[in-house]
């Protein structure tokens, strides 16, 4: 027993002092109009920020995620939409020497003939490669720390043909940090990319007034996916109340959706 309690003790303490060492610079999502049969050309900026050299390995995937939290990251072609056979990098492995920083080219070659106009994407894995040397002197086990950036690169192609198709699949209020929070799960029925905000106006329920109205942050939402967006009503007494959801994207699109909305005290 006391061996065990030793061995979670070492475990914790190695686990504390893990650091990423490797960031990229230029965001983590890059959106390209892209016409049929063109060349466009992009890049991804990550530093080394640690002391130590580090080798980092570059590789496409597909990638979805849904209101529930999970996020997918699959092999190329799981994706009917996917634009990975589209991405040529000019290399899939760098090398950093420690606080270096670097740049990693590629090109999108869009195909002449797309059947479907809309959104296609998938994203670039910037993953560092841990060398792993086994001390034979040391009992019990090493942990290294694995932090992985995927870089979305989303491709919109005849985009005045395609249009996001917005869709409220389930609204709930939690409570968070002493906050009210309405959590609203939203999917994109449509074949384009947006990046919706939602409002939620709240009305008393006896005379009609208006009590407020709270916004989300807006978020990317790829066709075909599902997210969950939240507003901070804490200004909202517990009660029962009216309420209508917006969710307008950056074309001002809009989405409304009347609801009830119970506020509690716990």
């Amino acid at each position: 027993m006391l061996k065990r309690i030793l061995l979670l003790a070492i475990f914790i303490l190695q686990l504390s002092f893990l650091k990423a060492s490797i960031v990229v610079l230029n965001g983590l999502s890059h959106s390209y109009q892209v016409e049929h049969g063109k060349v466009y050309k992009g890049k991804i900026e990550i530093e080394n920020t640690g002391q130590q050299s580090q080798s980092v390995k570059l590789f496409l995937q597909d990638y979805s995620y849904n209101a529930d939290g999970t996020t997918n990251y699959t092999a190329p072609h799981t994706n009917r939409k996917t634009n990975s056979d589209w991405i040529k990098m000019n290399t899939n492995l760098v090398t950093l020497k420690g606080k270096e920083k670097t740049e990693i080219h590629y090109e999108i070659l869009v195909p002449d003939k797309i059947a479907e106009p809309g959104s296609y994407w998938s994203v670039i894995m910037v993953e560092p490669v841990e060398e792993i040397k086994p001390d034979n002197n040391k009992q019990g086990v090493n942990i290294t720390s694995i932090i992985r950036y995927a870089i979305q690169v989303i491709t919109d192609i005849d985009s005045e043909n395609a249009k996001p198709d917005l869709k409220f699949e389930g609204v709930k209020i939690e409570k968070e940090e002493g906050r009210q929070i309405v959590k609203v799960a939203m999917a994109n029925k449509g074949n384009l990319y947006c990046k919706p905000t939602i409002n939620v106006e709240i009305y008393n329920k006896k005379n009609g007034q208006k009590l407020g109205s709270f916004s989300s942050l807006a978020s990317g939402l790829l066709p075909q996916t599902s997210k969950s967006f939240h507003i901070d009503i804490s200004g909202i007494a517990p009660d029962s109340y009216n309420a209508v959801l917006i969710a307008t994207d950056e074309n001002e699109n809009a989405f409304a959706l009347n609801v009830e909305l119970d506020v509690k005290n716990d």
